[in-house]
């Protein structure tokens, strides 16, 4: 393998059950991202010359506003967008650019958006007080049915307004054919939607299509999920659509004029985008997304193929562990290093446990806000359901159900699997710490002698008002 890109904290040592330190192992990327080293250094160098955007007549603030727009021209160029056509809004996160986009759409009653069942719940929830969601299926394994879809567009003809699928799973890694989709929606007087929140950092978008009916209307990603966690996203979407829309949201910023009986808006994406942006997180995005095409977005699908094909050939030692979705290691040009497995009958909840506190292992586990998805991949009944459902109503998630996730960055290798690899090796095989206790309110195991001292690694200093309000 090439030589991986590095980010910030990649040396640092934590604590460990038992006494010592180890190198943190950072396998739960699929959350969220260290900054790449040059997006640190990046917004540090920008910094000191940070001041309000747009009128601001001193240099400073000409400077920032250069420096907004430029972002904006990097975001458009690195997912494919014509800038011609198509204008990119920041927005804090990818949940809040679909809740945008959702509040923005002027549905009628009866019209549909349609979802996967492998959907995140950001791009599920903020649909169900719009319009009508219908659901398209996925195949046992957790691939997306295209034939359910075109079933469904069938189903609702003339009443779908939205196809809105995730570009790739965060559970199972599948990514989904995303120029495909929009050749049947567009067949079908539909537009569509693309999360690309795990999608954008993994593999190359080009959202415009020579053959118009396969290219993407909407887009949405995450600054936090691409090496650049300063709280930067965006929607990408059509300009003719952002210049006809009622905005969500009013203030400073998306106005040209404004009398006691007259409001005239700013042309977009101006018009929806109130109160001052976030520059340094609109520039930390932009500097991630060009270091990633400096390095080639086919060198980071090629670094994770090989190495999650070399995760999957590992993980096989261990004859108890079942993975979710494709374990195929041919098969990873077709997902994402995004690895979701159960060990045995151990709860997941203590896996992920012993990884962090006896290994230094970071990974996440639970239903991923993907809870539709993760029940129709481990099988559960309706009763299942009911149950869990009862007990969690009830502040009792000691049984909920999930699966251990791991998942890959462009800095992580092989040595990051064998380590985890060992470790599984050893859980399986009983050679962990005794007395592990389980929290029933929140679903989370630790040992009670795992007490590190957090502030010893980092901690803000004591506030006036925490020292002095309540005295």
């Amino acid at each position: 393998m090439e030589q991986a890109l590095r980010v910030s904290g990649m040396e640092q040592v934590v604590p460990v059950l038992g006494g010592g330190s180890r190198r943190y192992i950072n396998l739960d990327n699929g959350a969220s991202t260290p900054p790449l080293s040059e997006v640190s250094a990046c917004v540090e160098q920008f910094m000191p010359w940070y001041s309000s955007v747009h009128r601001g007549s001193g240099f400073k603030s000409q400077l920032a506003t250069r420096v907004l727009d430029q972002s904006r021209e990097v975001v458009l160029d690195f997912v494919g967008a014509n800038p011609a056509t198509h204008a990119a809004v920041f927005a804090k996160n990818t949940t809040e650019a679909i809740n945008r986009l959702a509040q923005l759409f002027d549905f009628a009653e009866g019209d549909v958006v349609l979802v996967s069942e492998m959907e995140h719940h950001a791009n599920d929830l903020p649909w169900r007080a719009r319009a009508t969601v219908g659901r398209v299926a996925v195949t046992p394994d957790g691939e997306l049915d295209l034939a359910d879809l075109e079933r469904k567009l069938h189903q609702y003809a003339g009443r779908v307004r939205l196809v809105a699928m995730s570009g790739a799973s965060n559970v199972t890694g599948f990514v989904n054919p995303i120029h495909a989709i929009a050749r049947l929606a567009h067949a079908h007087g539909a537009r569509i939607m693309v999360d690309a929140a795990q999608l954008a950092p993994h593999r190359r978008i080009v959202m415009w299509q020579p053959e118009r009916a396969e290219s993407i209307d909407f887009l949405v990603l995450s600054g936090h999920k691409m090496y650049a966690p300063y709280g930067g996203g965006a929607l990408i979407a059509p300009i003719a659509f952002l210049e006809a829309v009622r905005p969500d949201q009013w203030g400073g910023g998306a106005v040209k004029l404004v009398a006691p009986d007259e409001v005239v808006l700013a042309d977009a994406p101006d018009r929806v985008e109130p109160g001052s942006p976030n520059v340094p997180g609109a520039v930390a995005m932009a500097k991630a997304m060009k270091v990633l095409m400096s390095r080639g977005m086919e060198w980071v699908a090629r670094h994770e193929e090989e190495l999650t094909a070399y995760a999957l050939r590992r993980l096989r030692e261990i004859p108890c562990l079942r993975i979710y979705g494709s374990s195929d290691p041919s098969r990873t040009a077709d997902r994402l290093g995004v690895i979701a497995f159960n060990l045995g009958a151990l709860p997941h909840g203590l896996v992920a446990a012993i990884l962090a506190q006896e290994s230094a292992i970071g990974v996440r586990n639970g239903c991923f806000c993907a809870h539709p998805y993760v029940v129709r991949l481990l099988g559960l009944t309706e009763a299942d359901y009911t149950a869990h459902r009862a007990a969690i109503l009830h502040g009792d998630r000691s049984e909920i159900p999930g699966m251990v996730r791991v998942s890959f960055g462009v800095y992580s290798t092989e040595a990051d699997v064998d380590a985890l690899v060992a470790a599984l090796h050893r859980i399986a095989a009983g050679e962990y710490r005794d007395g592990y206790e389980l929290e029933a309110r929140t679903g989370e195991y630790s040992h009670p002698d795992y007490q590190p001292a957090f502030d010893e690694y980092f901690a803000l200093e004591e506030s006036p008002v925490s020292k002095n309000h309540y005295r």
